[in-house]
């Protein structure tokens, strides 16, 4: 590659941002018009036969501006209703052209733009964040081949491994038809009687039972793809492929208590979260990494390569990290942008290909029908969010909201005329070709019995649990069917997973109210310790401090405290019982950011309480230790400057882990930042 040709290609991340500028438009400051530039002399009243008569047809701009807005909404998603996206760029490690042709991962360095759709499943657009759920993660990379589409979950399987039955999975999830409840939740008797009756889904609802159902942060949430997809080389040889987003901050969790809370005080706190990083300059990294398993050993492992209920362990088939993405810059219109972004797992680019993993087989027909269904027609792509980088051409015509003007007298393939063009590519130049692959066999609606084992994944991942995290899928399961009336649901929910552990089914029979399980757990006694998220990253880096402060504070210490949690970039929220601001004893004066009766405990990932005097001592002093008993008992850290020391003393009922004073600590604010990165204590009682 010569150099120009080099830094065109790292140009790319401009690309992308450019092409948008055209779309981008400010209207302050410039006269009301209508949609086709008129200027309107009155926007105030619609015109009528007299000043109190009936309104006249002829009002031409009433009648746009109120048809605008009657059609603003456009179909929520089925499924991924609820979201929020953020543009960024993908930067290559190191080139994979042994494995893929594919343009953006060939070269070192190079640079490509990206956006990406963080979701849940099953509320709709109202719903709150922080829901125990499935969410998606979609990544658009605007390539100079065209437009590539990596969609996943935080779950690396999926529910079913048939794509005939994902309509019924859906419907299960759904709120239940008759009430329409409940909304953004599982606890409900069909899912449970779909669970129950379709016990393939073992191993996913260990997943969504775990605390990777309720992540902290879109930020600090692991993506997988799902899929066993297929990289291919310039020689057209085939590779399985299975790629996986880490987040540099770690994999972390709320409790579930926590989110619940969560959800009424802050129902968009995700969505704020990842604004509020961006807008801070703490920009979301997430390293690309992919497992990949050569054809020849296709049928070398004890699970079946394309069976998307099954995991490949990082410990057998280890996970290369190929590039990083950085998510660098909020949207500048929610519905323009986020809303109207379509995902298509068949956009994809020559170097990778499908395989016959029957719920990939099953997703390459239904994005599309949602686009048409949702984007009013089959021009969605000429939409600014979704067009690719590279021209396109191709003789498609007409249709719904079509802004491309083709001034081509020909649009038929072959032809004379344009001199058979537009044409086809050569794949030796850049033109998609399918991989060539044998296929035989009778023509069956069947499944594969190397599919048919559906629980030893899931021990898989109860083995690999911390005692804490098995703790907390009992709670999730026995929180969950307890809300199901369905006594007989129940039992077999419970009858169904003593397949994966019996004391964990027995356990959860006894706190919902069935009888035991019988049988026993199906003997695997292997782990994969890459699942718990005990062995995940810990930084304080963007983490949030709430300081629960009056007036009178010690200055200096404040201070000092302060310029140790900025230097680990540590967000700092300042409480009170006002807006305003506070004064140390020595005059220095700190802004209030939050009130008592604007911001809750749980949305602050620790306490730093320092005190202080304020108008009204009585409601200031009950606040803190309301602030206090919800951090402690959320097992977070909690730091108490000399000045707070009234608030918490240690007693027979609880234990300080995880409580730092300032007073008997002379390094307070080091350690009282690495608490904040360890993030719990679970050792509190």
């Amino acid at each position: 590659m010569d150099k120009s040709s080099r830094n065109n290609k790292k140009d790319n991340q401009n690309k992308k941002s450019e092409q948008l500028d055209k779309y981008r438009i400010k209207n302050a400051g410039k006269s009301i018009t209508t949609n086709e530039g008129l200027k309107v002399a009155n926007n105030d009243r619609t015109l009528k036969a007299g000043e109190r008569g009936p309104v006249l047809m002829q009002d031409f701009h009433f009648f746009q501006k109120q048809m605008h807005f009657d059609q603003e909404r456009i179909p929520e998603r089925v499924v991924h209703a609820r979201g929020a996206g953020a543009h960024g760029e993908f930067v290559c490690y190191k080139s994979m052209k042994k494995y893929t042709r594919a343009g953006f991962l060939q070269e070192p360095g190079l640079s490509t733009p990206v956006f990406v759709r963080f979701s849940t499943v099953q509320g709709g657009r109202g719903s709150m964040d922080t829901a125990r759920d499935i969410r998606g993660f979609a990544v658009k990379f605007y390539t100079e081949e065209g437009n590539y589409d990596l969609l996943g979950l935080q779950f690396p399987i999926f529910v079913l491994f048939d794509a005939f039955k994902f309509v019924d999975s859906q419907h299960a999830l759904k709120p239940e038809p008759h009430n329409e409840m409940p909304t953004a939740s599982a606890a409900h008797d069909n899912f449970w009687d779909f669970v129950a009756n379709n016990q393939e889904s073992a191993h996913f609802v260990m997943w969504a039972m775990s605390d990777r159902a309720i992540p902290r942060s879109w930020r600090m949430m692991e993506g997988f793809a799902i899929n066993t997809f297929r990289f291919v080389n310039e020689e057209g040889k085939g590779t399985f492929v299975k790629f996986h987003w880490k987040p540099i901050l770690g994999v972390h969790s709320l409790d579930m208590e926590q989110a619940q809370i969560i959800g009424g005080v802050d129902p968009d706190f995700h969505r704020r979260d990842l604004w509020d990083a961006i807008d801070r300059g703490a920009y979301p990294v997430f390293e690309l990494g992919v497992q990949m398993i050569e054809e020849q050993d296709e049928h070398k492992f004890e699970f079946d390569v394309l069976d998307p209920t099954k995991l490949w362990p990082e410990e057998i088939v280890p996970v290369d990290i190929i590039g990083k993405m950085t998510l660098n810059k909020n949207v500048d219109n929610f519905f323009a942008e986020t809303e109207q972004v379509a995902f298509d797992v068949t956009n994809v680019v020559p170097g990778i290909a499908f395989t016959d993993d029957p719920i990939l087989q099953g997703r390459t027909f239904t994005y599309k029908v949602t686009q048409l269904h949702r984007l009013g027609g089959p021009n969605y792509q000429e939409l600014p969010i979704n067009q690719s980088l590279c021209p396109f051409h191709n003789n498609q015509r007409q249709g719904f909201n079509r802004t491309r003007i083709d001034v081509d007298q020909v649009n038929y393939y072959r032809n004379s005329i344009a001199n058979n063009t537009p044409g086809p590519t050569s794949p030796d130049k850049g033109g998609y070709e399918h991989y060539s692959e044998k296929v035989e066999g009778f023509k069956v609606k069947a499944s594969s019995d190397s599919f048919k084992d559906f629980f030893s994944h899931a021990r898989l991942f109860w083995n690999s649990m911390s005692p804490v995290e098995k703790m907390h899928i009992i709670d999730a399961f026995s929180f969950e069917l307890a809300s199901v009336k369905n006594k007989s649901v129940r039992q077999q929910v419970v009858d169904m997973y003593v397949n994966v552990d019996k004391e964990m089914a027995k356990t959860i029979a006894e706190n919902v109210g069935v009888n035991p399980p019988k049988g026993d757990h199906v003997p695997v006694t292997a782990s994969s310790p890459a699942l718990s998220q005990e062995n995940t990253p810990h930084y304080p880096h963007t983490l949030t401090v709430g300081v629960l402060i009056g007036n009178g504070f010690n200055d200096k210490e404040v201070l000092n405290v302060f310029e140790i949690l900025r230097q680990h970039g540590v967000f700092i929220e300042t409480v009170s019982e006002q807006l305003g601001t506070v004064t140390g004893a020595d005059g220095t004066k700190i802004a209030v950011t939050k009130t008592f009766l604007s911001t809750h405990d749980v949305l602050h990932d620790s306490l730093y309480v320092v005190g202080g005097q304020t108008d009204n001592q009585r409601f200031f002093n009950s606040k803190v230790t309301q602030f206090i008993h919800g951090t402690y008992k959320h097992f977070k850290p909690i730091g108490i400057a000399t000045t707070g020391e009234a608030f918490i003393q240690p007693s027979e009922q609880n234990n300080l882990a995880g409580v730092f004073f300032a007073r008997t600590n002379k390094n307070f604010g080091d350690d009282f930042v690495k608490a904040i990165a360890k993030k719990r204590f679970w050792e509190r009682k």
